[in-house]
């Protein structure tokens, strides 16, 4: 994919976007829940080396069918929302 063509006030205007989107709760959720995920299964033996942990298939997939929602797009993704960790405990 090709990289975004911005000027320099849209680049810090996405920058400060993307940060506050990065530190909302729910994505604060995942990503610790992926490190404690990515943690034990390293531990366990398991190769995860380029893979992510899919929240809606609860497995290690490639970043490509992770990401790509397995080959369906991520418009079709739509706005679900994944369980973590800490939401499943609610």
């Amino acid at each position: 994919m090709a990289k975004q063509k911005l000027s320099q006030k849209a680049k810090a205007a996405k920058a400060k976007r993307d940060l506050e989107r990065a530190k909302r709760k729910d994505r604060k959720d995942k990503k610790a829940e992926n490190q404690r995920k990515r943690r034990a299964a390293k531990k366990a033996g398991k190769n995860v080396k380029g893979k992510d942990f899919d929240h809606k298939d609860r497995k290690f997939k490639s970043v490509k069918d992770n990401r790509g929602n397995d080959g369906k797009g991520t418009k079709r993704e739509g706005k679900k929302k994944y369980r973590t960790t800490k939401s499943r405990k609610k």
